[in-house]
Formats: C-alpha cells, structure tokens, sequence
C-alpha cells in the first residue's frame, strides 16, 4: 500500500495525517498539529507539519510517495507554493478536497448542492458547491465567528465570575465541553473556581450561531438553488449545542463527520495518491437569473435582525478577541464512528 500525506492549512495553523492511501477514513499512522506560530506566514505550520511527519515515515523506515497541502485562499496557496518549489507536493482547494472525502465516505448526495460550513478557530467559511461537477456557485466567509471568538466570549464569562484564565486554558475548556457537560475552571493565582456548563456556552454562542444561518439564508438566496444538504466541518462543530442549534434553524438536513476538523486532510491524502505535483483547482460559476432549481424565499425581518446581532456581535468581540492562538488538541487512536445523518425537526423555522 502507498504511504502518503495530506495536510489541511489555515489561518490558525496545520492539521497533518499519514496514512496509507486506501484508508483515509482510518485512524491514520501519525498525525500532528501545528498551531500558527504569531507573526508567522501559514507556510511556516505547513512546513513544520510536512518535516514531522516525514521524519515519522523514516522512523519506520518507509517512504511518503505523495503530499498534498489543502489552501482556502490563493495568499496561502502562494505562501506555501513559493516554499515547495521543485518537490512533489500538490496543492488543492480546500473545499475540492472536503468533497473528495465525503465523496469516499458516501456522504455526499449523487447529485444536487451542498453547503459546506467549516467552522474553524480563525473564522466561518461558507461554500455552496455542485456534488457532481466540484464547481463552486458560491462562497462567503466571516472573521467575526469562530473559535478564537467563542474562546474570548468564554473567559468575558469566567471573568465575570472571577475566574482569569490564559487562551490555552480557556480553549481547553471550551473543547472539552463538546464531550462534558459542566467543567470546573480554576484561577492560578487566587485558587478561585467557577463552573461553566455547555448551555453556558451554547447562550454565548447563540448569537454567532444565528448570524451564521442568516449567511447559509444569503448564499442560497444568491444562487438561487437550494441544497440538498448542509455539511458542518472545522472543530468548532464538535460541540454538540452548536450542531443541535444548527439542525433546528436550518430547514435542511445536516451531515456531520466525527472528525469535522480532519476532513480537509482526509481528502488531501486522496488527492495525494491521485497527483503528483502541480494545482487542483475548482471552477467557479455565476448563476444566471432565473437559473433556478427550487426557489427559495428569505425571511427580510431575520435579515434586519440578523444585520443587528452581527453588529452586537463584532462590537462584543472586537473588546474581547485574544492575541494568543496556541491551543493544543488531544489526539485519538480510535476508529470514527459513522457519519451523523441529523434531519431538521418538522416545522423548523426558514
């Protein structure tokens, strides 16, 4: 079998997987991650990612026989293209290989649209792309949601409680409470404790949250074509408040993979085996007016409330955003249980 590689880059840093090419799904060999380093180009993770990992592959004494790197925007892709130049690394559009892997999972419908919404630390990138031909009709992305938000409304609340805490610790807390209800957070320097639960969380989420389906409303109204389903990445989406809100405020079906922050590397270790070298590029299309499949109405009192909670929303967090960005993850060696299949409840609001 071919050891290969893939890495996802963003802006908070690298996830890297090695694994056989046929067993993506798989727990993989090795895997890292490499958190951004601050003042640091997003090649620099890459970069960190690609040596660990080929130094795990000569530990056993193999060869990686393909790499291939995951970019969200042309400024990283010509970060990282600048600093491979002459090796065999591939570099692909991050949603091309998301829909790779769902592809190779069966999750992804035969035909239609889907939208991906990855939801990482750095901010929420909205894709709404045709299952059959990989083209993308269209895309947005916002900074005012994501992890590093969620992390800065959450020690706004522990401080409030009287509870200090670093950006370690406080994404720590936050990720752990995607698998516990209650945490107990404690001050370092008083021994002061407060109790943070996941509803806590989701109410300080909630905001963000409905900001973000008035953005899946938007781009479905600008394509005019409604989607068959919704597919929720990035690690921000392990927490079970946020897939639940999600699933009730969004008429659509919702998959979800239980590793949403890997999918990108995933589909990279596939196009890793397919290519050797180069770009992978996704067409983009404009739909013409009227080229609509099923049409799709928008709510223009959500709207106006949604442009209100933005405007909270920024003003809350530009007070509060943290510089610090290292968060380190725990990493499993279990087998990922099947996808999640969650069917919106009857009646849910448009």
């Amino acid at each position: 079998m071919v050891l290969v590689l893939g890495v996802s880059a963003g802006a908070g840093g690298a996830h890297a997987m090695l694994t056989h090419s046929d067993q993506p799904h798989l727990p993989p060999i090795d895997r890292c991650e490499v958190p951004r380093r601050a003042g640091g180009g997003v090649e620099e993770s890459v970069f960190e990612a690609i040596r660990r990992m080929n130094g795990a592959a000569g530990r056993r004494d193999e060869l990686i026989s393909g790499t291939a790197v995951t970019c969200r925007c042309p400024l990283h892709a010509d970060a990282i293209r600048a600093g491979v130049s002459g090796r065999d690394v591939t570099i692909v559009d991050e949603p091309l290989a998301q829909l790779r892997y769902l592809r190779f999972t069966g999750q992804l419908p035969d035909s239609g649209t889907v939208i991906l919404y990855d939801l990482g630390s750095s901010g929420l990138t909205i894709t709404h792309a045709d299952c059959r031909t990989d083209t993308i009709l269209s895309s947005k992305r916002s900074t005012v949601l994501g992890g590093d938000s969620y992390d800065s409304l959450l020690r706004w609340r522990l401080a409030r409680d009287g509870v200090l805490t670093d950006t370690p610790t406080i994404r720590r807390h936050r990720e752990e409470l995607s698998e516990a209800r209650v945490v107990t957070a404690i001050d370092d320097g008083t021994g002061d404790r407060a109790v943070v639960t996941r509803s806590d969380l989701a109410e300080l989420c909630a905001a963000g949250i409905h900001h973000s389906v008035s953005f899946v409303r938007q781009i479905i109204d600008e394509t005019g074509v409604r989607p068959e389903a919704v597919v929720l990445l990035g690690g921000c989406t392990r927490n079970p408040s946020i897939r639940s809100e999600l699933a009730e405020l969004i008429d659509l079906p919702i998959v979800y993979d239980p590793e949403p922050e890997i999918v990108s590397a995933r589909g990279a270790v596939l196009l890793a085996a397919e290519r050797r070298g180069g770009d992978v590029r996704m067409a983009r299309i404009r739909m013409r007016a009227g080229a609509t499949l099923v049409p799709v109405g928008v709510d223009r009192r959500k709207l106006i409330a949604a442009a209100a909670v933005t405007i909270a929303l920024g003003a809350t967090i530009a007070g509060l955003l943290a510089t610090s960005k290292d968060a380190p993850r725990p990493e499993g060696n279990k087998v990922p249980p099947p996808a999640e299949l969650v069917v919106p409840t009857p009646g849910a609001s448009d």
